[in-house]
C-alpha cells in the first residue's frame, strides 16, 4: 500500500521558496521547475543569481546559445522581482576570451540588467577583460557591496561617479592609477575597503574616508617589494586595519581613536629607510586593542634598536590588551622585539 507523504515545503509562500532556491546552484534551482505547477517558474524570482563554474559544465558550441538566451531571459524579463546579489565567476567571463567570437556572452548587457533589477551586490571575477565594465555600474543607487576580482585588469575609472549607498568595496589581482583613489573619495558612506594582491602605479594611496571602518592593504611582499609610493590614510574611524607589504616610501596616519584591531606585515626595501618608516607606521596605530605583528630582521636591525628607544620612536601602546609577534630572519636575536615590549608595557603598573 502506498504512503502518501504531504508536501508541506510548497505550501510555503512564494517569497520564502525563491529564498531557499537562492542557496542551490543555478542549474539546480532551474530543475526545481519539474516539480509541480507551482514551482515551474519560481527559479526566475530568486534574489540571487550566480554563474559559476558549475554553470558552465557540459557546454559546447552546440548548445552555448541556449545557454545565453536563458540567462538573457532570466535577467532582463521586465516581471523580474529585485536582486539581492549578481555574481559571476572567471570561466563566464574567460570564455569570451578564448572562444571562437561567434558565442561571446553579453557580460556587460548581464550586468545592466542586474543593475536595473535595483541589485543591492555585485560580485565579478573578470579574467583580463579591459572593457567589460558599463558606465552605469559606478552611477548605481542600490549597489551597496562591489567586490571585483581581475587578474592582470588596468583598471580607470570615470571622474563622474556616484555610489551614494556603497558600503564594502573589494579589489583583487588588479592594477590602479590616481582614478581609484577618486572613486574612493566619492563614495561618502564606505565602510570596508580592500586591496588584495593589487598593484599601484601612482605615487600617494591617499585614502580620505571618514566613514571606513574596515581598510585592508594586502600586497605581495615579494613582488612589490620596489615600488615608489607612500600611504595616507585618514579613516578617523577606523575599526580593523590590515597591511601587507614593503615598507613604503612613508606613513601618515591620522589618528585611529577607535582601532580595535591591526594585522601588520612589513619587510624591508633597501632604497629606504626601512626602520625608521615602519616605526612611523606603528606609532600611527598606537591606539589599538589588539594587534598582531610580522616584521622580518631588516626592518629592526639589533644595532639600532637602541637609538630607536632613546628618540622614541616607538609609540606607548596605552590600550594595547593583545600582542601577537610573528618574526622572520630573526635567529634569536629579537633585541628590538624587547624594545618593542618595553614600550608596550611601560604604562601597565
Amino acid at each position: 500500500m502506498a504512503v502518501c507523504v504531504e508536501d508541506r515545503i510548497s505550501s510555503f509562500p512564494d517569497p520564502i521558496l525563491c529564498h531557499i532556491l537562492s542557496f542551490l546552484p543555478i542549474k539546480e534551482a532551474v530543475r526545481t521547475s519539474i516539480i509541480s505547477t507551482k514551482w515551474r517558474y519560481l527559479f526566475a524570482s530568486m534574489s540571487t543569481i550566480e554563474f559559476d563554474a558549475c554553470s558552465m559544465s557540459g557546454l559546447t558550441d552546440r548548445n552555448i546559445d541556449s545557454f545565453k538566451n536563458f540567462v538573457d531571459r532570466l535577467l532582463k524579463s521586465p516581471d523580474q522581482v529585485r536582486l539581492d546579489c549578481f555574481r559571476l565567476s572567471h570561466m563566464i567571463c574567460s570564455w569570451n576570451d578564448w572562444n571562437d567570437g561567434d558565442h561571446d556572452f553579453d557580460i556587460s548587457g548581464w550586468i545592466c540588467a542586474a543593475l536595473c533589477r535595483g541589485v543591492k551586490e555585485i560580485d565579478l571575477q573578470l579574467s583580463y577583460r579591459e572593457d567589460i565594465l558599463p558606465a552605469v555600474l559606478f552611477t548605481c543607487g542600490s549597489l551597496v557591496t562591489l567586490k571585483l576580482d581581475a587578474v592582470g585588469h588596468n583598471f580607470k575609472f570615470p571622474s563622474d561617479v556616484c555610489l551614494g549607498n556603497l558600503k564594502t568595496l573589494h579589489f583583487r589581482d588588479s592594477f590602479f592609477g590616481d582614478s581609484v583613489l577618486r572613486f574612493i573619495s566619492n563614495c561618502h558612506v564606505l565602510e570596508d575597503l580592500a586591496f588584495i594582491e593589487c598593484d599601484f602605479y601612482t605615487s600617494e594611496i591617499n585614502i580620505q574616508t571618514p566613514s571606513l571602518k574596515r581598510f585592508i592593504l594586502d600586497f605581495n611582499l615579494g613582488e612589490f617589494a620596489d615600488l615608489k609610493y607612500v600611504v595616507v590614510i585618514n579613516a578617523p574611524n577606523l575599526i580593523y586595519f590590515q597591511c601587507t607589504d614593503a615598507v613604503a616610501q612613508g606613513y601618515t596616519l591620522s589618528t585611529m581613536k577607535s582601532l580595535e584591531k591591526a594585522h601588520i606585515s612589513i619587510c624591508d626595501c633597501d632604497t629606504i629607510d626601512s626602520q625608521a618608516i615602519a616605526a612611523h607606521l606603528i606609532q600611527g596605530i598606537c591606539n589599538v586593542r589588539s594587534i598582531r605583528l610580522s616584521i622580518n630582521e631588516g626592518i629592526f636591525r639589533p644595532s639600532s634598536c637602541v637609538q630607536i628607544f632613546r628618540t622614541s620612536q616607538l609609540p606607548i601602546f596605552h590600550n594595547l590588551i593583545e600582542f601577537e609577534f610573528l618574526g622572520r630572519g630573526f635567529n634569536g636575536r629579537e633585541i628590538w622585539l624587547l624594545i618593542v615590549l618595553v614600550s608596550i608595557t611601560s604604562t601597565i603598573t
